[in-house]
């Protein structure tokens, strides 16, 4: 008996894995660890700014071509108060968005088309995968020659770019399903509808959300060649128009707007990401 006490671990030393991970996940979500999160991500953009004005104000760098943070602060201030910037953001968050659902919808269902069918893939995958490869700015003439300067053409255009991040990611996220689930679903007997719903999407659910990441990442640089190759209205034009008068501090304005705006939609859906994976048990780093 005492030698089987020795070789048997004692139950207070066992921790259950489940419970480390949730101990781990509640540590993760304590406002001081989130705290921590937000500093270590604010403070290289935090020096970077502090390294730029500190070289505008000893004259290293010639306002024109570079102002300082301090005076592109100013100019996005008297934008607000002038109500110029939400009038071409308004403008732009519209382009972006339908262009970005008109083709992320497309994309997403040619992808599940490709995906469950090896007919459809061998009939579709290979032109699709040839257009992919055209840049924005070569089609661009074209879009504008059958479709003029209208919203039509620069919808089309984000649209464009939106379809093919979400098309592939999908596709890539039916095929890398484990076979041997199939087999299991055979054995249960699912129908081809239970397959799909029950199986096959939510498998695939972390490469569609990729894509859809990647969409509104591509969206947002269609928006930019939209707005540049003839506009009146958004923020593309703001920059285009500023660039005109040598008003570098509002094309910088501009920049930045697209970078937070971007990065706000690509938070949004990472957060997405963690309540619809919920189950999936991934390396955290």
């Amino acid at each position: 008996m005492s030698n089987q006490a020795e070789i048997l671990p004692r139950p207070a030393a066992v921790v259950p894995a489940a419970a480390a991970k949730r101990r781990t996940t509640k540590e993760a979500n304590r406002p001081a660890s989130r705290t921590k999160r937000l500093l270590l991500g604010l403070g290289f953009p935090a020096f970077v700014l502090a390294v730029w004005q500190l070289a505008g104000w000893s004259g290293y760098v010639s306002a024109t071509i570079l102002p300082t943070p301090a005076e592109i602060f100013v100019s996005f201030g008297d934008l607000i108060r002038s109500g110029e910037l939400f009038g071409h953001l308004e403008i732009s968050l519209y382009r972006a968005a339908l262009g970005f659902f008109l083709g992320g919808a497309l994309g997403l269902a040619a992808g599940l088309a490709v995906g469950f069918s090896a007919r459809v893939e061998h009939t579709l995958d290979p032109s699709l995968q040839m257009l992919r490869t055209i840049p924005h700015l070569a089609v661009t003439p074209l879009f504008i020659l059958w479709f003029g300067f209208g919203e039509f053409s620069k919808v089309l255009l984000i649209a464009k770019g939106a379809f093919f991040p979400l098309y592939v990611n999908t596709f890539l996220g039916i095929r890398s399903v484990d076979s041997k689930l199939f087999d299991v679903a055979r054995v249960l007997e699912f129908s081809r509808w239970k397959q799909m719903t029950r199986l096959v999407l939510p498998a695939a659910l972390p490469n569609v959300l990729l894509g859809v990441r990647l969409s509104l990442g591509v969206a947002w640089l269609g928006l930019v060649v939209a707005e540049l190759m003839g506009s009146s209205e958004g923020i593309g034009y703001l920059i285009l128009d500023a660039r005109q008068f040598s008003q570098t501090s509002v094309v910088f304005v501009g920049i930045l707007i697209f970078a937070v705006v971007g990065k706000a939609t690509d938070s949004l859906v990472r957060f997405l990401e963690k309540k619809l994976l919920r189950w999936r048990d991934s390396f955290n780093g």
